[in-house]
Formats: structure tokens, C-alpha cells, sequence
């Protein structure tokens, strides 16, 4: 199973990465927008783990262009901020499955992430 983590926050990033690891997916982690939609461009990816609070540059952007370059792939949204806690984030993507909280324990992450890329496969 092939999953992007996009997390401006690298050490939080490392942290999932590992607990997607023990889990035996292939991960790769991201901390810029540009640097994720050049992944998307050139590797295939089950999932993208997405942080909505990317520094330079939107989340939304990378979200849009996975939906367009590859429309299988499954959206974990995370963020810190209460918008879109009404669920409306689904309604804007289609390839959305997931949005979490970034408090949620990464071993749960890890689990959610677990259960999108096995989804359909």
C-alpha cells in the first residue's frame, strides 16, 4: 500500500510515517505542497494523508489535483482548526474518506489509514 503524508510539521509527519510503517505500508512524507504535487505527478498512491494547515501553499490545491491526476487515490484530511467540522469537506471532494483531528493519536491514524487502503482494493 503506497501512502503520501503531506505535513508542513516534519516531526509530526516522521511520527505517522512510523506508525504507518509498523503497519507495513509504503510511505512517503512531504512537507511542501509543490513537493506533493510532484509526487502525485510521478509515483501511484493508495492514500494521501493530508495536513489542511500546509505551509506554503493550500492543501485544497493538492486535494484538487490528486481528485484530477489520480481519482482513486483516498483523502485523510487532518487539521487543527474546526473548519470544515461540519462534515462539508466531503461534499467539496469527492476522494475525501476521513477528517480528523490532528490530536488524534497517530496509532489511530494509522488504523483509519489502514482501513481507507484496504477499501476497494
Amino acid at each position: 500500500m503506497q501512502v503520501l503524508i503531506v505535513q508542513s510539521c516534519q516531526d509530526l509527519g516522521l511520527l505517522w510515517q512510523r506508525h504507518l510503517d509498523r503497519l507495513g505500508m509504503e510511505t512517503k512524507l512531504v512537507c511542501w505542497p509543490d513537493d506533493a504535487i510532484n509526487c502525485l505527478s510521478d509515483e501511484p498512491f493508495e492514500t494521501i494523508v493530508l495536513d489542511l494547515e500546509l505551509k506554503g501553499g493550500s492543501a485544497m490545491n493538492v486535494a484538487d489535483f490528486a481528485s484530477f491526476r489520480q481519482p482513486n487515490a483516498r483523502v485523510v484530511f487532518v487539521t487543527g482548526r474546526t473548519f470544515f467540522s461540519d462534515g462539508s469537506i466531503f461534499a467539496h471532494f469527492a476522494n475525501a474518506r476521513a477528517f480528523l483531528p490532528a490530536t488524534t493519536p497517530p496509532e489511530d491514524l494509522a488504523t483509519m489509514v489502514e482501513h481507507y487502503c484496504t477499501e476497494g482494493c
